[in-house]
């Protein structure tokens, strides 16, 4: 059992985002005013005693102190995506995107996104979460920036916000979307999940292609094997139609997206023109995580879309996922070249697209490939062999080298140059 701690306006969106998990209860707590939420959750953990706890920043620092010691919790919140669509639907208002005040944010969030959209950060007023400050002052600072600026709305993660301002300017909610909700309660159910099971991480994939086809099939593996984010796992065939990879259960989960969707299924439909499905099994055992993948990808092709499944020992069910998912790739689609470019360099689409996200954050600075490892949620080999197939396609430029260490020889440096070939 999962305990859900919601705001009344919220619980549609997180239904919603819990509509793909199966094989467990929720137990929610649903609040109206933050004073009400000690109460709620109090009530919440004596009468359902749940596994597990999901909620926001605002009711995790209302009642931390009530969460008994051990308890799995996690506390979703609004990503750097959610704030994009906020700047999206304001320009669909026809609002400019600046200047504008933003709460709850971290400070780089919003940098981040500004430097993206190529806003200026300068006419972007932001106050991140201070645990402690209620309501009233956040109104209070909207207000401020309102006279300051005569910026036609603001942008608040906060539900009280516009009820503080009460019609002084119109606000646009950053809410966390389905999916930045789903992933967070995917990894939660997961995380519980381990638990019972003593920590045993074996996890397998099977795709399956839709007709017995060995060049194809063959091409949907090496597809596979050149995708970095599998650059770790075992990858062999299995039978006319199936590629079985075999890793532990976080590289799957970083490749999903927190189990919310399969981007490479979709390379497969549009580099190999093949219709591809996907079956994840976490099991006690290498042979029951195989077993359940194989019953789990029976299941995606019961689908009429492309999609995945995953099935666990316990009897839960994740699906279906998508083709798709919440890539950072929200600035690049409009760039056509990106996949011809992906080709030349022998990557996916979706791996160049995240490398030009990270490459407009990091605003020209340089990286080792062990940060770009770290940032893509890859191992240190893996972005040191990323690195070659960039310096070979032209996409990276060595400018020096750093002694992160006191021991040990440096590192090389390089910049990304992948924005500057798509565009």
């Amino acid at each position: 059992m999962i305990g859900l701690v919601v705001h009344a306006a919220h619980r549609a969106r997180f239904a919603d985002a819990a509509s793909t998990l199966t094989g467990v209860e929720f137990a929610w707590a649903i609040y109206e005013r933050e004073d009400e939420i000690r109460d709620l959750v109090a009530g919440l953990l004596r009468d359902h005693r749940p596994d597990g706890l999901l909620l926001g920043l605002v009711p995790y620092a209302r009642c931390r102190d009530l969460i008994p010691d051990g308890l799995p919790v996690k506390v979703t919140r609004s990503a750097a995506l959610d704030l994009a669509l906020a700047w999206a639907r304001a320009r669909g208002n026809g609002w400019p995107a600046t200047p504008v005040s933003v709460d709850t944010f971290a400070t780089e969030t919003v940098d981040e996104v500004a430097a993206a959209l190529g806003l200026d950060r300068t006419a972007i007023a932001a106050l991140p979460f201070d645990p402690a400050q209620p309501v009233a002052e956040v109104a209070d600072f909207h207000r401020e920036q309102l006279a300051r600026t005569g910026a036609p709305y603001v942008i608040s993660v906060r539900m009280g916000v516009a009820a503080a301002l009460d019609g002084q300017t119109a606000v646009l909610h950053a809410l966390a979307t389905p999916g930045t909700i789903r992933a967070d309660l995917n990894e939660l159910a997961l995380r519980i999940h381990h638990k019972r099971a003593d920590g045993q991480r074996f996890a397998a994939a099977l795709f399956l292609i839709g007709k017995p086809d060995d060049r194809t099939r063959v091409a949907l593996q090496h597809l596979l094997l050149n995708t970095p984010e599998f650059a770790d796992a075992w990858i062999d065939h299995r039978g006319p139609r199936g590629v079985l990879v075999f890793a532990p259960a976080s590289l799957f989960e970083t490749v999903t997206h927190q189990w919310v969707g399969l981007p490479v299924l979709a390379e497969a439909r549009q580099t190999l023109g093949v219709r591809a499905v996907a079956g994840f099994g976490i099991g006690a055992s290498a042979r029951l995580s195989v077993a359940l993948a194989e019953r789990a990808a029976a299941r995606a092709e019961q689908d009429t879309e492309p999609g995945a499944y995953l099935f666990t020992g316990d009897g839960m069910t994740i699906g279906p996922m998508g083709a798709t998912a919440v890539p950072l790739t929200y600035t690049y689609r409009e760039h056509g070249g990106i996949e011809q470019l992906a080709t030349r360099a022998g990557l996916s689409p979706a791996t160049l697209s995240r490398l030009a996200a990270i490459e407009r954050s990091l605003d020209g600075r340089a990286l080792s490939p062990g940060e770009l490892a770290r940032t893509l949620g890859i191992t240190d080999p893996s972005g040191r062999r990323l690195i070659r197939k960039l310096t070979a396609a032209g996409l990276v430029i060595e400018t020096g080298s750093a002694q992160e260490h006191r021991k040990g020889r440096p590192t090389r440096l390089y910049r990304l140059s992948i924005v500057g070939a798509v565009s």
